[in-house]
C-alpha cells in the first residue's frame, strides 16, 4: 500500500535528516510509480561528442578508451543531456517562519527542496542550495557526488528564518553562473518593501537558464478565514495592525488577488516561471513541474 506522506508531516521527522530523506522517498517514489511513462530525463545512451573533464563531473562518464589513447580526460556527452546544475534558492527572512495547521512555511520548503533534489540526484544533476536574508547567505554549491543529496539535507534543517530579504543584488554573483545552463528554484513568499525580491529575481534570468519561482502562501493568507477582531504582526519589522476581520476581508481579497497577478505578469513577461504553492498544496505539482523545466533544457 502506498504511504501518505502527509501522515509523516510532523515537526519531530521534517526536522532530522533521516525523516526529511524518508519524506522525499515517499513522495518521489510515489509519483513515479503513478506515472503512465518513464520520468527519466538523465544522461542518455545515444552518444554526440566529447568535451573535456571538468572538476566536478561524474567520474561514470569518463572515457577510459580515450585516456589511454591520448592520455587526457574525456567526458562521454549524449544528445539527449549535458549536465545540468539545478540550484534551489531559499528566502530565508523572519515571514517564512509563518506557519498553519503546524506547518511553517520554511518546512513546507524543506520537504519540497528534499523532494525536488532527490529526484534531480536520480537524474543524474549536479544539486546545489542557497539561502540568504539580510543577515547571511548560505551557500552549498552544486556537485553530483553519491554523498552530497545528505549534505543538502543537512543544510536544509540549518535555515532558519530571520530579518528581511537584502536589498542590494551583490550576492546574485555569488551563486549564479551567467554562462552555464542552470535549471534555477527559487523558494518565498515574494513579501518584500520596494521589490528588492522582484528585481533581485529577474536579475538571475539569462538565455541559456530556466528561473523558476515557488511563492509558498498558507490558506489563510490567500483566502482570509478569519473572524472577529485580530492583531496582525508583521514577522520581519514587528509593526501591528489592528483588523476588524468582517469588515477587512472584502478588500484584502482583492488587494491579494491584484499582487498575485501583477507578479505572476511580471515574471512571466520576463521569461521566468512563476507558481503559487499553498502549505496544503500537493508536493507532487513540483515534481511535475521539475520535469518540465527540466526537459526544456535539453
Amino acid at each position: 500500500m502506498k504511504q501518505d506522506y502527509r501522515q509523516l508531516l510532523q515537526p519531530k521527522i521534517i526536522n532530522t535528516v533521516s525523516g526529511l530523506a524518508l519524506i522525499a522517498r515517499v513522495i518521489v517514489d510515489g509519483y513515479l510509480s503513478g506515472a503512465h511513462q518513464s520520468k527519466r530525463v538523465g544522461p542518455g545512451l545515444e552518444f554526440s561528442q566529447y568535451r573535456g573533464y571538468q572538476p566536478g563531473d561524474d567520474m561514470r562518464l569518463l572515457d577510459w578508451k580515450m585516456l589511454a589513447r591520448s592520455g587526457r580526460f574525456y567526458i562521454k556527452e549524449s544528445e539527449i543531456d549535458t549536465q545540468v546544475a539545478v540550484k534551489f534558492i531559499v528566502d530565508a527572512s523572519a515571514s517564512m517562519m509563518y506557519e498553519e495547521e503546524g506547518l511553517s512555511k520554511i518546512d513546507f520548503i524543506r520537504i519540497l527542496v528534499a523532494s525536488l533534489a532527490h529526484l534531480s540526484h536520480n537524474q543524474g544533476d549536479a544539486t546545489g542550495l542557497f539561502s540568504l536574508n539580510n543577515t547571511n547567505l548560505q551557500a552549498l554549491h552544486p556537485t553530483v557526488h553519491k554523498q552530497h543529496y545528505n549534505r543538502l539535507l543537512h543544510e536544509l534543517l540549518k535555515i532558519k528564518g530571520s530579518g528581511n530579504w537584502p536589498e542590494n543584488r551583490t550576492t546574485v554573483s555569488k551563486i549564479h553562473q551567467r554562462g552555464q545552463k542552470e535549471l534555477l528554484f527559487v523558494l518565498t513568499d515574494m513579501y518584500e518593501h520596494k521589490e528588492e525580491l522582484t528585481k533581485w529575481i529577474q536579475s538571475l534570468k539569462t538565455s541559456k537558464n530556466e528561473v523558476i519561482v515557488l511563492q509558498i502562501l498558507g490558506k489563510n493568507e490567500l483566502e482570509f478565514n478569519y473572524t472577529g477582531a485580530l492583531v496582525f504582526e508583521d514577522l520581519e519589522t514587528g509593526k501591528r495592525v489592528k483588523v476588524n476581520a468582517k469588515n477587512a476581508k472584502e478588500h484584502y481579497l482583492e488587494e491579494i488577488q491584484t499582487a498575485l497577478l501583477r507578479t505572476k505578469d511580471f515574471f512571466l513577461s520576463n521569461g521566468i516561471g512563476y507558481e503559487v504553492f499553498r502549505l496544503d498544496s500537493p508536493i507532487e505539482e513540483a515534481l511535475q513541474l521539475f520535469l518540465k523545466k527540466r526537459i526544456r533544457l535539453n
